[in-house]
């Protein structure tokens, strides 16, 4: 009996290891890697680029390589509540075209004032465009009077964001908050 045991178990673990590069290739194929993320963040932050390697570095440690981007541009203000509007386009890896998408929310601290930011979100998690469109809360801290490079992180349904923002404009303190991503522009934050 214990000899049938072993012969599974070591046809099991042939087997297993057979399949671990298959399963690493699928892995590389459906998802970016960081050098394609730091030349597609680097080609729309432009001028704001200097920081986009080091916050990509960091994300890519933290989660891991992505299998989608958003990028976009949006605008915010606040004096202690604050509002948040942006759109962009959503392309996921082997997926062909790119699905256009709006995102406002609404946001509460100890924050003031008002920016504009081109925003490059990597999406973690995304089996089908669909799944971006429901709300995803987070926190934010933000200090930057002319510009800067800054990251945080959504998880919703297991789905996470990591939006990262380059930004002009003045903008200084920490909120809660979420953001809703939908197919429709909406002037109505909630």
């Amino acid at each position: 009996m214990s000899d049938q045991i072993s012969r599974r178990a070591l046809a099991l673990g042939l087997a297993a290891s057979a399949l671990s590069p298959a399963a690493a290739l699928a892995q590389t194929n459906d998802t970016y890697s960081e050098p394609e993320i730091v030349a597609a963040a680097s080609r729309f932050f432009g001028a704001g680029a200097e920081g986009v390697a080091a916050v990509v570095s960091h994300v890519f440690s933290d989660l891991g390589r992505p299998n989608g981007y958003i990028q976009g541009e949006e605008g915010s203000g606040a004096v202690g509540v604050g509002l948040r509007y942006g759109d962009g386009r959503l392309r996921l890896k082997n997926r062909s075209g790119v699905t256009r998408v709006y995102w406002q929310g609404p946001s509460l601290g100890f924050d003031t004032g008002g920016n504009a930011s081109k925003v490059f979100t990597l999406a973690y998690n995304l089996q089908s465009p669909d799944q971006i469109f429901q709300r995803f809360p987070g926190v934010e801290g933000t200090a930057y009077f002319v510009g800067g490079v800054g990251v945080n992180y959504q998880e919703r349904s297991g789905v996470t964001l990591a939006p990262m923002r380059a930004g002009v404009g003045f903008r200084l303190g920490a909120n809660i908050g979420y953001l809703a991503y939908s197919r429709r522009r909406r002037l109505n934050p909630f």
